[in-house]
């Protein structure tokens, strides 16, 4: 059974993650909303208007006692250090995490793709790897479980333009943003510059193309029981990309997610065509 405020916490913040999820067997499950309950946690406390500052440093603490002593009044972090223990979790990744988390208190703007992959590795790519120790796959899975984490999250920012903006941040590169005769992502300098923007937006989504190709290399690592939440995940994914490349523009009219029954009924059609 899932802890209630792991559920909660999980359910808020992430539509297809959520619903691909629940499609994991029930022992898997449970580590899966543990995880993505802990991150979330500790983003949101960098991602809220104005940010809690003191509230991150005191999770981050938290978590570094628990680890310690395996005591803690919070349940999002005892679970997460039980899991982590059980699952064999590299510590050093939980540090990468929390790292990048840290940059966004601290940086707004990424000027190449370089740092932004630097950012991603902790906010993206590790959690590719825990997810490849909850499943239990070889680390020849390694690689391409950080690519995964790194081409879903490359598309929450295509995806987030807007939402970013509000926020004083940039993660897309500034140096491909100048490239393309661009100054800024404002909604109203991108209009006055379609052919611009379009061409911004298409060489970000090949980013996302070039990653995901490398990380479904790895799908012959996941077994038959995990293979359809994963795939599931990753096709929305596609989906989504698929949506901003048609009209880049969409990224300022609405926040582009597949609904629940459409994630449903791709789950249903990929297991019937997987049997």
């Amino acid at each position: 059974m899932v802890d209630s405020t792991l559920y909660s916490i999980f359910k808020e913040g992430s539509k297809t993650y959520f619903y691909s999820s629940l499609f994991f067997p029930m022992d898997v499950r449970g580590d899966v909303f543990t995880l993505y309950a802990f991150v979330r946690k500790a983003d949101n406390y960098v991602d809220t208007v104005p940010q809690q500052k003191e509230g991150f440093y005191r999770f981050w603490k938290n978590y570094q006692n628990t680890l310690a002593s395996n005591i803690s009044d919070d349940v999002v972090i005892s679970s997460f250090v039980e899991m982590m223990k059980r699952k064999r979790f590299d510590e050093k990744w939980v540090t990468a995490f929390f790292k990048s988390m840290e940059m966004d208190l601290n940086k707004s703007t990424y000027l190449t793709i370089e740092e932004t992959i630097k950012y991603m590795h902790g906010s993206a790519e590790v959690i590719g790897m825990m997810m490849a120790r909850i499943m239990e796959l070889p680390e020849q899975s390694y690689e391409c479980s950080r690519y995964l984490g790194r081409a879903m999250q490359y598309i929450n920012f295509i995806r987030d333009i807007n939402e970013d903006l509000s926020l004083g941040r940039q993660y897309l590169p500034k140096h491909d943003l100048n490239e393309c005769g661009l100054e800024s992502l404002e909604r109203n300098h991108t209009y006055s510059r379609e052919k611009q923007f379009s061409e911004f937006i298409q060489k970000q989504v090949a980013y996302y193309e070039s990653w995901q190709r490398i990380a479904e290399q790895g799908f012959a690592y996941i077994p038959k029981r995990y293979f359809i939440p994963i795939k599931t995940a990753s096709d929305m994914y596609k989906w989504t990309a698929l949506q901003i490349k048609k009209d880049p523009k969409i990224v300022y009219e609405k926040k582009v997610k597949p609904s629940a029954l459409y994630i449903v009924s791709r789950f249903l059609y990929s297991t019937m065509r997987y049997h």
